[in-house]
């Protein structure tokens, strides 16, 4: 029968179990990935299964990083997240978090867009070291994901997005994450992708400042293909700042609707 042993597909005799899997093939492997979770104990393989075996401190080829990257998603993660463009409007809180999710994921194709400058007070909640004080977002972030995961595909758009510029922006991807801080430029996003792409998936954000409730957050499906995250009322103010945990929350959020979207659940 066969069984997929680090992503390549090999024959093995009924009854074939992992520990003899791992004496055949890497008997210095530490971890036993079996389809997408770590197991210590023995099983007995099936048709289809899907094993990633591991050595501690060992880095791998190039040839199998993507697997091992890879390694823990459910089966049929990878396969789906592989095929998807998904752009991310705004690097700050919301928008460095989700990418550096997606990232690990696995999303084929990341379209980030920002016109902004890395300045200190960002380092606050946003994904970013202080070498990258005075880089442009896009440059800055680029630089981080290929640190994570070379193989997706990363595009930087260097601008300040308008009502002019979300068509010829957005019109080549798939899902649009909405990752602003001002709320008017939230609202016109939104709006001008609900009426210029209602076939596109829209995830968005409101309501994470401050240090409210976590429960508060969460996720409200708007219409079939508009997602909203957030508590809809936590807006920054003098006094009620934005900070790590919650637009932490909130970027996980967009990510996890990336994906529900990207499964079809």
């Amino acid at each position: 029968m066969k069984i997929k042993l680090n992503e390549k597909e090999i024959e093995i005799e009924k009854d074939f179990s992992i520990i003899t899997l791992v004496n055949t093939y890497q008997p210095d492997a530490d971890i036993w990935v079996y389809n997408g979770y770590p197991i210590k104990e023995d099983v007995i393989l099936e048709e289809g299964d899907r094993v990633f075996l591991i050595t501690k401190g060992m880095i791998p080829s190039e040839e199998v990083l993507e697997e091992a990257l890879v390694s823990r998603h459910t089966p049929g993660v990878h396969e789906a997240v592989k095929k998807v463009s998904v752009a991310i409007c705004g690097l700050g809180g919301l928008g460095s978090n989700v990418a550096i999710m997606l990232s690990r994921l696995g999303i084929n194709h990341l379209k980030l867009i920002d016109f902004d400058v890395v300045e200190p007070s960002n380092l606050n909640r946003q994904q970013y070291f202080i070498e990258h004080i005075g880089m442009k977002k896009t440059d800055a972030l680029k630089d981080i994901l290929k640190h994570i995961n070379p193989y997706v595909i990363v595009e930087t758009v260097d601008c300040y997005i308008r009502k002019e510029d979300v068509y010829p922006l957005l019109k080549d991807v798939e899902i649009i994450v909405e990752a602003f801080d001002g709320a008017e430029n939230k609202a016109m996003l939104v709006n001008e992708v609900l009426e210029q792409f209602p076939e596109k998936y829209l995830v968005a954000a409101s309501g994470l400042a401050g240090y409210e409730d976590s429960n508060t957050i969460t996720t409200k499906k708007i219409t079939s293909k508009f997602y909203l995250i957030g508590d809809d009322v936590s807006e920054a103010k003098p006094g009620w700042g934005l900070m790590a945990p919650r637009a932490t929350l909130a970027a996980a959020h967009q990510a996890n609707a990336v994906l529900r979207i990207i499964m079809k659940v």
